[in-house]
């Protein structure tokens, strides 16, 4: 059964003023006065904007810190045969790590030694100096120069170990990790070294290629000295210091943010780097410490603060006035040559009066 209600007037005749469903006079505006809408029209748009200028604040400094950890090398343009006429050998290991694949130059000692410490002019050498190159270079390191040093070491009768850190390989390219996946690389270097029969191992580290030889020594007894040039220790401020060479950025936030962005890219956080460790060790190895005053990207103090707390007789400084950062052969390369030489010859001295045994089963 169904009902039918009744209006009590014709439809067409319109609704009462009182059941209206619309106001006709404007109310509905009224409601919702246009200077609300313009206000939340406004906040939205505020809102948005900031949102945006930090999705680009996040973006650039991803940028940089994605600059930091695969920065530009340029290819090798030679060889230690094409450039100082000496044999070598392609060199190629996984890191100590096992994470990245390491690649060099293994050049032997030569067979044209005449000192007399020698067994015979034949020997093959125990003696063998591992390079270990700084951040944006290669294993040839042109300003240092690497090929001269190699020649004067060979001369010297000491094989030579030169390789690519991860950043700078063409073929095995690996992220930067401000020493800490390339302490492990310098450790396969070495294990590589003794491998071929090296007794004696020197690292000669450049800036940050110094700062990782420290690290390493850390991890192994197998270092018997090392020669640190113009050394650069990888911390949050030392790399806003360094990026600021090329940005004038603010402080803040952009020391922050690189520190916070590093590890998205390269795997591993700043605060991995056991600086604290490494400025406050006295290592039982000899360091040779050098550094210039006017080094632009690491403070000399940093290099006079490691060199105060050494002990062992044969550690010394050589602090440069004005010298800058991996450019001490180039300023004075006859006395930078000379005080290697001594300083090389003084810990082989050492390593000879310390291993009795050894030095006399060479000479029977």
């Amino acid at each position: 059964m169904s009902t039918t209600i009744m209006t009590p007037m014709p439809l067409e005749t319109g609704f009462p003023q009182t059941l209206q469903p619309f106001p006709l006079d404007g109310g509905l505006q009224k409601q919702r006065p246009q200077t609300k809408t313009r206000k939340h029209f406004f906040i939205a748009l505020v809102a948005s904007f900031t949102a945006l200028c930090l999705l680009l604040v996040l973006v650039f400094y991803g940028y940089v810190a994605w600059m930091l950890t695969y920065p530009y090398v340029a290819p090798l343009t030679s060889n230690p045969k094409a450039a100082a006429g000496l044999d070598y050998e392609d060199i190629l290991f996984p890191s100590a790590s096992g994470k990245t694949t390491v690649s060099g130059w293994y050049v032997p000692a030569s067979d044209n030694d005449s000192d007399a410490v020698l067994a015979s002019s034949t020997a093959k050498s125990e003696r063998t100096v591992i390079f270990s190159h700084g951040y944006g270079a290669n294993r040839e390191e042109d300003w240092v120069p690497m090929y001269d040093l190699t020649k004067l070491l060979h001369g010297l009768h000491y094989n030579v170990v030169l390789f690519d850190y991860g950043y700078a390989s063409q073929k095995y390219k690996a992220p930067a990790t401000a020493g800490i996946e390339e302490s492990q690389q310098l450790l396969a270097a070495i294990n590589f070294a003794k491998s071929r029969g090296a007794q004696e191992i020197v690292v000669w580290g450049f800036s940050m290629g110094a700062g990782t030889a420290l690290q390493a020594a850390l991890q192994t007894k197998d270092i018997d000295a090392m020669i640190l040039d113009s050394t650069f220790l990888a911390t949050a401020d030392t790399m806003f210091h360094n990026v600021t060479q090329i940005l004038p950025l603010p402080k803040f936030p952009s020391k922050q943010l690189i520190e916070m962005l590093l590890p998205t890219w390269s795997g591993t956080n700043l605060k991995q780097v056991p600086v604290d460790q490494i400025l406050t060790k006295s290592f039982d190895i000899p360091l040779y410490i050098m550094h210039g005053t006017s080094d632009a990207k690491a403070p000399y103090q940093l290099a006079e603060q490691i060199a105060a707390d050494q002990t062992n007789p044969l550690s010394r400084s050589w602090i440069v006035p004005n010298g800058q950062h991996e450019m001490l052969f180039r300023a004075s390369p006859t006395e930078y040559i000379q005080r290697a030489a001594l300083f090389l010859g003084q810990v082989d001295q050492q390593y000879q009066e310390s291993h009795p045994a050894k030095d006399n089963t060479q000479t029977t």
